[in-house]
Formats: structure tokens, sequence, C-alpha cells
């Protein structure tokens, strides 16, 4: 793979807040993992496997990170996580209904909120019923993979 491509999907994973990237080129494999901020590289031939090993082995000791979340669900209650990293909107458009408030019940189905990703916008539904007890992120504020952003009990 050519080198002024390589660090062209470096800057663009680095700009875009993008975790993770690959890419299969012809027998070319790259992988980019970006890193609070920073992106490395991981650029392999078929053969040598292990280095691609390893890169995928950091992000699964990165996973415990979310354990916080447990305690809330013992206590009966669930929490609705971010699927994606993005901009969390809880209502459609500036001025417009919150899609959920604290104390609106809400079916598994509904849509509470949308994340804006890579200008997409993504509509975050409930899995469970329930009530929302409490909202977690305020509107406008980035989010990460897998952050709370409902209380649902």
């Amino acid at each position: 793979m050519d080198l002024r491509k390589l660090k062209t999907l470096i800057d663009l994973v680095s700009e875009s807040g993008v975790a993770e990237l690959e890419i299969t080129e012809g027998e070319d494999h790259v992988r980019i993992v970006n890193r609070v901020g920073s992106a490395t590289a991981a650029a392999t031939a078929p053969a040598p496997a292990p280095v691609a090993a390893q890169v995928a082995a950091a992000p699964v000791a990165e996973a415990p990170a979310a354990a916080p979340a447990a305690p809330v669900a013992a206590e009966n209650r669930q929490t609705i996580n971010s699927p994606m990293v993005g901009t969390f909107y809880r209502a459609p458009s500036p001025g417009a209904k919150p899609f959920a408030d604290v104390g609106q019940h809400v079916k598994a189905g509904d849509t509470v909120c949308i994340i804006e990703a890579m200008k997409l916008l993504n509509e975050i539904e409930a899995e469970t019923d329930g009530v929302i007890q409490e909202i977690l992120v305020e509107n406008g504020a980035p989010v990460e993979f897998g952050q709370p952003l409902f209380v649902i009990a």
C-alpha cells in the first residue's frame, strides 16, 4: 500500500473521531486504531498475522471500562447506551419536542434520541419497556461508544 494513502487514512481517522478502521486492498491489510486522539497503524501482509492480533487484543482490554453501569442494572434499572461515537440530540430538530423526558413511559422500539455520526443522524431506540428515570447526557454533547445515555426502570 502506498505510504501517502496510509498517511491520509491515519489523518482521516484522527480528525473524524472514528475508533477503528480496517482496510484490505489486494494482499495488503491495514488496521488503524484511534486511541485518545492519536492514531496508530499496523500494516501487515498476509503472513505476519500476529501483528494484527496484538492490535486487536488492545480494544478487548478496554471493554471493562463499561462495567460501572452494572450497579444501575442490579437495582432493577437498566441503561440505554450509545451504540456509537457521535453527538447526542434529544429532539429531531432545534426547538422541537424531545423524544423522551424524565418520567415518560417508553416501549421497546420507541426512539429516545438521535446520535449524529459522520453527518448521519441515527435514531436510538429503547430496547425494553419502562419509564425514563434519568437523562445522563446534555443535549448537543459528544458521546462515546457504550456510554450510558438514559436510565430506564
